[in-house]
């Protein structure tokens, strides 16, 4: 009952209440918003999280410790500007699929993560020694419980839907020699598929 607070506090709260919550994963000292879906240049209500200190963040807390310490559908929005490259290996599937689960878990229904990346034809993609792997367009369709419908046992495309049941669909891909940056947006509850009929046909159904 906001009516026990005074008034200047519970307009505050009403304002946060209304606003999007966004989180700002490896922030460092840059806490600028780079990426907009909505036209929107700053945040409305953002936490920071950074696993160094000196940045002052408002979580500390290392990205490859899972889970993320978080209660389900907190964000409309997560923000990951330069930070996805520095974590896990290149080639490493399980954490690959365990880290865009954890954002998918973390953000509401249709909430949005933005991200960019180095470029993969750009010297720095693996010219900083602390980057531990490439991020590039085509690993979003391994995101897309729809692209394994229609890919699985009719392209190469490797089926990976025992270990990851999140769901995404892209809302923004854009790559150059410099940078690539993405959206891609939460869809929840999960699409999940059928097994394909002799018809040729399949039934989508959707899991919790």
């Amino acid at each position: 009952d906001w009516s026990v607070y005074p008034h200047g506090y519970r307009l505050h709260l009403f304002k946060i209440h209304r606003m999007k919550r966004e989180l700002l994963i490896g922030c460092g000292s840059d806490k600028r918003k780079k990426i907009t879906a909505d036209g929107t240049h700053g945040f409305d209500y953002v936490i920071t999280l950074d696993h160094c200190a000196l940045h002052d963040p408002d979580v500390l807390w290392d990205l490859m410790k899972m889970p993320l310490p978080f209660d389900d559908n907190t964000f409309d929005e997560i923000h990951a500007y330069e930070v996805l490259e520095h974590t896990g290996a290149q080639g490493d599937y399980k954490f690959f699929f365990k880290q865009f689960s954890e954002f998918w878990r973390i953000l509401k229904p249709g909430g949005k993560l933005l991200a960019t990346c180095p470029s993969r034809h750009s010297p720095w993609a693996f010219g900083d020694p602390s980057h531990t792997r490439i991020m590039q367009k085509e690993q979003l369709i391994f995101l897309n419980q729809e692209a394994y419908e229609s890919g699985v046992g009719k392209t190469a495309m490797s089926d990976f839907r025992d270990i990851y049941k999140a769901d995404f669909v892209p809302i923004m891909i854009d790559e150059n020699k410099d940078k690539f940056a993405f959206i891609i947006q939460a869809v929840k509850p999960a699409r999940s598929y059928e097994k394909t009929t002799d018809s040729g046909e399949s039934n989508a159904t959707c899991v919790a």
